[in-house]
C-alpha cells in the first residue's frame, strides 16, 4: 500500500527551507496580505509614457517561475487573473534579501513595488518588499512545455484522469483551462437564476434527507437518523416537494440542488449530480417546451455568443423552434415495434437481436423494457435539439394522461447530441389517479422491478387539497455544462466527483 503523504527528497529539501524560515523569524504561513492589484490589473496600470516611474502595486499569488543571476532574480507570480513578472534585487530588499534564497516554485508570496518595462518589453514589478505567505512543501505536478510546429506541447505533469479528479486542487492549480470550465459552470448557474427570476419564479430549498424518496425511478442512498430512530433517504429528485409548494400557493417555484442516485457510474452519470427543477401553475407541457427553448437558446447565446455550437465534429444549431418526435412513432421507425401493442417477449427479442445480452435483457420488464428500446434505438438518432413527446403511461407515473390518447402521457424529454438534457410533464394533479399509479408502482416492485416509486401517502393528501394545472421540468445541469464546455465526461464538470477510496 502506498502512503499519499510519503515524502520525496525534494519535499524534504523544502521542509529544510521551512526550518530556515522559522530560524530567521519569518512566518512560513502568514495571516494576511494587503493586495492592491491582481496581476492583470498591475500590468494594465503601467502606461508607456511612465518609463521607470510606474505606480506602486502590491500583488499576491503563486511563484511559477524563478531564475537567478547573482544578486538579481526574475520571477513570475500567478493569480486568477494571469501572470506578472517580478524583478528581485538584493540591494532593494534589504532585510528580506535572504528570503529570495528560501523561495521555491509554487510558494505563495506577496510583492510590493513599482512598475517598469524591461528591455524585452515586459511590464515588471521592481520589488521593494517581499513576503512569504504560504510555503509550498510539495511541488505541484507541472509538466514541461515545449514549443512545436503544432503549438505548445506539455510533457509529463498531471495527466492521469483519476489522479486529476482525486487531487482536483492540484489539477486546478496547474491547468488554467480546467479553471475556465468551472468559471463557465458558474456563469451557467447565474444565467439560469436570472432567466427564471425574470419570469417570476421563486427560488426555494426542499429537503435533501427525506422519509420517502420519489420523483424519479432510481435506487436511493439510505442512512439512519439516530434521534428519530428511523431510516432516511437522500433525495433522488426535488419534484414531489416542489409540487407541494404549488399546492401551498406558490405559483412558480424552482430549485437548483444536488440529487443522489445509487446507480452505476459512467461518462454521463455520477451518484451526486445537480438538477434544476421548476414548476409553473396553470401551465402544461407545451408551456414547458416554450420555456425550455427560450432558456437553453438564450443560455447558449450568452455563453458562446451565438446559437451555433460545435461539440467535437458535431455542429449543433439551437435556433428555435425545435423538432418534436413522438416517442411511440420514433421507436416504431427505429426498431420496428409499437411499444403500445408489442409483448415483452417481442421487445426482449428485438433488444437481443440488436446485440444486448440475453441474460441482461431477461431482467428487464414493463417500463424498463420500453425505456431500453428508446435508449438503444431512438436516442442515438437525436443529434440536433429535439423534443421526444408523449410517452407511454407505464414510463410516467407522475404525468397527466394525454388528453387525446389514454395510453400515453403528456410528457417530453429534450435530447441534444444523443443525450437527455431535460424531462417535463403536464403534472398529474388528480389525487385518485395518482393513488392508483403509486399502487401500480408498488405492484411492479413486488413483481421484481427495483427502480419504482414508493407509495407517498402525504403527497396524495397534498393533491387532495387541490393542485392547479401545473407544468414542471427538470434540467440536468451537469450535462448542460458538459455540452457548453465541450467536456466528454461528467467528472470533468464536477469539482469533486465520486471515486473509489484511495488505497493506502
Amino acid at each position: 500500500m502506498s502512503d499519499p503523504l510519503a515524502r520525496t527528497y525534494v519535499e524534504e529539501a523544502r521542509r529544510e527551507k521551512r526550518a530556515q524560515l522559522d530560524a530567521a523569524g519569518i512566518l512560513p504561513f502568514a495571516y494576511r496580505f494587503d493586495r492592491t492589484h491582481l496581476a492583470a490589473q498591475a500590468v494594465g496600470a503601467y502606461l508607456d509614457n511612465m518609463g521607470e516611474d510606474g505606480p506602486m502595486v502590491s500583488v499576491a499569488g503563486r511563484l511559477v517561475s524563478l531564475r537567478s543571476q547573482g544578486k538579481t532574480s526574475f520571477a513570475h507570480l500567478e493569480d486568477p487573473s494571469g501572470r506578472v513578472q517580478l524583478y528581485l534585487k538584493s540591494d532593494l530588499l534589504a532585510g528580506e534579501a535572504e528570503l529570495i534564497k528560501l523561495l521555491d516554485l509554487d510558494d505563495h508570496i506577496g510583492a510590493t513595488g513599482t512598475l517598469f518595462r524591461t528591455r524585452t518589453g515586459e511590464v515588471t514589478i521592481r520589488v521593494l518588499a517581499l513576503s512569504m505567505l504560504a510555503k509550498s512543501l510539495r511541488p505541484l505536478p507541472r509538466g514541461k512545455a515545449q514549443e512545436t510546429a503544432e503549438g505548445t506541447v506539455v510533457y509529463g505533469g498531471l495527466q492521469d484522469p483519476e489522479v486529476r479528479y482525486r487531487q482536483r486542487y492540484a489539477d486546478l492549480a496547474v491547468h488554467p483551462d480546467v479553471r475556465k470550465v468551472f468559471e463557465a459552470r458558474a456563469s451557467v448557474l447565474r444565467y439560469l437564476r436570472r432567466f427564471l427570476e425574470a419570469r417570476g419564479f421563486l427560488e426555494v430549498e426542499t429537503p435533501i434527507l427525506q422519509p420517502l424518496y420519489g420523483g424519479a425511478s432510481a435506487d436511493p442512498f439510505v442512512t439512519h437518523h439516530n434521534a428519530l430512530d428511523t431510516d432516511l433517504y437522500l433525495r433522488i429528485a426535488d419534484e414531489l416537494y416542489l409540487k407541494r409548494l404549488i399546492v401551498g400557493g406558490f405559483d412558480r417555484v424552482y430549485e437548483i440542488g444536488h440529487d443522489f442516485r445509487n446507480e452505476g457510474m459512467d461518462r454521463f452519470h455520477n451518484p451526486e449530480f445537480t438538477m434544476l427543477e421548476c414548476y409553473q401553475a396553470y401551465a402544461d407541457y407545451t408551456d414547458m417546451m416554450e420555456l425550455t427553448e427560450s432558456l437553453l437558446s438564450g443560455l447558449v447565446s450568452d455563453i458562446v455568443g451565438g446559437l451555433s455550437l460545435t461539440v467535437g465534429e458535431v455542429a449543433l444549431d439551437f435556433t428555435t423552434p425545435w423538432p418534436r418526435v413522438s416517442f411511440v412513432d420514433g421507436i416504431k421507425a427505429a426498431a420496428g415495434l409499437d411499444v403500445r401493442t408489442a409483448s415483452e417477449e417481442q421487445m426482449r427479442a428485438r433488444l437481443v437481436a440488436y446485440g444486448l445480452g440475453a441474460d441482461e435483457v431477461a431482467s428487464h420488464a414493463g417500463g424498463r423494457l420500453v425505456d431500453e428500446l428508446s435508449r438503444v434505438f431512438l436516442e442515438p438518432t437525436l443529434v440536433q435539439p429535439t423534443f421526444v413527446v408523449d410517452h407511454p403511461k407505464v414510463l410516467s407515473p407522475l404525468a397527466k394522461v394525454h388528453r387525446h390518447d389514454p395510453t400515453l402521457t403528456e410528457r417530453f424529454e429534450l435530447f441534444v447530441n444523443g443525450r437527455e438534457l431535460a424531462n417535463a410533464f403536464s403534472e398529474l394533479n388528480d389525487p385518485d389517479d395518482q393513488r392508483a399509479r403509486f399502487e401500480d408502482q408498488v405492484r411492479q416492485r413486488a413483481a421484481g422491478a427495483a427502480e419504482t416509486q414508493p407509495f407517498d401517502a402525504d403527497y396524495v393528501r397534498a393533491l387532495e387539497y387541490g393542485m392547479p394545472p401545473t407544468g414542471g421540468i427538470g434540467f440536468g445541469v451537469d450535462r448542460i455544462v458538459m455540452l457548453l464546455t465541450g467536456q466528454s465526461s461528467i467528472r470533468d464538470v464536477i469539482l469533486f466527483p465520486a471515486l473509489r477510496p484511495e488505497v493506502r
